[in-house]
């Protein structure tokens, strides 16, 4: 496998887990509400699937970034390990109804050009080796 294709799938996985663990935690706030500092209200939380599957995402995002930082580069890697902030933004509207702003997307939008640049800056300094 190819050092981009490896990189590519890495970082893939590694949102994908980030922001699946991201709305399983907004799924159990959701079936654990109201929020109150009580022990019933941690037991609904411990009830609820959605914080075992925040708990499982964030196992496969730790494994999954450990992976990646043996190989990438700690810079790029760091901010691609960023994007999982896009995903969150783009699952969260079809799924619980949030209306992006212009800010919101155009902060979106810049994360990934950075992560883009990054990248690519990092492939040319490879390339001057």
């Amino acid at each position: 496998m190819s050092r981009k294709m490896f990189y590519f799938i890495g970082f893939f996985v590694l949102m994908v887990s980030d922001t699946f663990s991201q709305v399983c935690f907004k799924m159990a706030a959701i079936q654990a509400e109201p929020f109150l500092i009580e022990v019933e209200w941690l037991v609904r939380v411990l009830e609820t699937p959605w914080v075992y599957g925040a708990i499982i995402g964030y196992l496969v995002a730790f494994m999954t970034w450990m992976t990646l930082l043996r190989h990438a580069p700690v810079g790029p890697a760091f901010a691609a390990s960023h994007l999982e902030v896009v995903g969150v933004i783009v699952i969260s509207v079809p799924l619980f109804g949030e209306v992006l702003n212009s800010s919101q997307m155009f902060g979106a939008i810049l994360v990934v050009a950075g992560v883009v640049c990054l990248a690519q800056s990092e492939t040319q300094s490879h390339a001057h080796l």
